[in-house]
């Protein structure tokens, strides 16, 4: 019944902005409360991004993106993920996901968006 899609990858150059979306449908009080990004690049695992409730009165930044990229949602149904300075190594298949609590773990996460690939060109 719950349903994350996402939009906004794509193929940008470095130095680069980019913005993520993830539309949730089927929300409701009990079933989510952290709202997350993570990324995976070929061989890797899922790397935690970001992590912010609703309201947004939580946020919490993976090290390696902490200052560049920026978690925000319409307090409504849409989260996003503002990408910026992007790098080359930043190219990955970035998924948005929903947790019952915050939490920097992938496993942690009930619910998953469909991902979306962001490639950086150098």
């Amino acid at each position: 019944q719950v349903q994350l899609i996402q939009s906004g990858g794509g193929l940008v150059q470095a130095g680069d902005s980019l913005t993520l979306s993830c539309v949730v449908s089927g929300r409701t009080f009990n079933n989510m409360y952290g709202m997350g990004w993570f990324r995976q690049a070929p061989g890797e695992g899922r790397e935690f991004l970001a992590v912010s409730t609703w309201n947004t009165g939580i946020r919490t930044y993976g090290e390696s993106v902490k200052g560049r990229f920026e978690i925000s949602t319409d307090g409504k149904n849409t989260v996003f993920l503002q990408m910026n300075n992007l790098r080359p190594e930043d190219t990955a298949v970035y998924y948005c996901a929903a947790a019952s609590f915050i939490s920097r773990e992938a496993a942690n996460y009930n619910y998953w968006g469909q991902g979306t690939q962001v490639t950086v060109s150098s």
